[in-house]
């Protein structure tokens, strides 16, 4: 894909993990979060939201797609997100998590797809992939953080575009990578966020120096970082992610958009 392939549409962050775009005619939003600060209990620690977001569920317009990384804890699905889901027609998420939402959620287990059809004609196929939301293999993290997925998207004529969710793993993007690389855009989960009670306080989303080699692991022409800011257990935002980038020689990958927002 050329460089103009990988630029041609926006992706709009709203703080946390929520982020927005279109992509062959259909509307997708990531993990939505939208309710405002405080702290917010969950399978596990309790979660403190510190900033609220840049937008409200009624500022998005309409949606074709939610893609969920996992719908176990608030600062990837909220009281508003979950809200909003009842309006949108399909919600992509883990198995586990579409049988607890019901409704109009599917599951993906890894490298299972699923075509959605686009308004000009054609399809878009959504792959799911894997995620592991902490340090170590699947087994063992699961059973304290959940089931997470992430998402591969593709068509004919569109550039290839990974969103990452929750994920720690370089192993799975490494087989990410060897079904879909060069990826054009990547929306990028990172933050590392840390609790001391969970795997010695190891990060449970990439960290800023990883989600630089991820990048580069995927051939990613641009990154699109989320999950790094608006919560107190995010332990490294937008500095650490430019001086990583910048330290790997990849500055020039980050969203030119997400940049100047700082």
């Amino acid at each position: 894909m050329s460089q103009l392939n990988a630029d041609q549409f926006p992706v709009r962050t709203f703080g946390g993990p929520t982020a927005l775009f279109e992509y062959g005619g259909l509307r997708f939003l990531t993990d939505p979060t939208f309710d405002g600060p405080g702290d917010y209990p969950s399978a596990g620690p309790t979660l403190s939201k510190t900033a609220p977001s840049t937008a409200t569920p009624a500022d998005l317009g309409s949606l074709d797609v939610v893609l969920l990384s996992h719908d176990e804890h608030a600062d990837n699905l909220d009281t508003s997100g979950r809200a909003l889901l009842a309006d949108v027609p399909l919600t992509l998420t883990t198995p586990g998590g579409a049988e607890r939402l019901g409704g109009t959620a599917k599951g993906l287990a890894d490298w299972e797809t699923v075509e959605l059809e686009r308004p000009g004609g054609g399809t878009v196929t959504v792959t799911g992939v894997p995620a592991i939301h902490g340090p170590g293999p699947r087994e063992e993290v699961e059973p304290f953080t959940g089931q997470v997925v992430g998402f591969v998207l593709t068509g004919e004529n569109l550039p290839t575009v990974y969103v990452s969710g929750d994920n720690a793993s370089l192993d799975a993007v490494k087989e990410i990578a060897e079904r879909f690389a060069p990826v054009d855009t990547t929306v990028l989960f990172a933050g590392a966020p840390r609790f001391p009670m969970l795997f010695d306080g190891s990060p449970l989303v990439l960290a800023s120096a990883q989600a630089a080699e991820a990048t580069r692991i995927l051939g990613a022409r641009r990154v699109v970082p989320v999950h790094h800011d608006s919560w107190a257990h995010f332990t490294e935002g937008r500095d650490e992610l430019e001086a990583a980038f910048t330290a790997a020689g990849l500055a020039d990958r980050l969203d030119q958009d997400w940049a100047r927002h700082a």
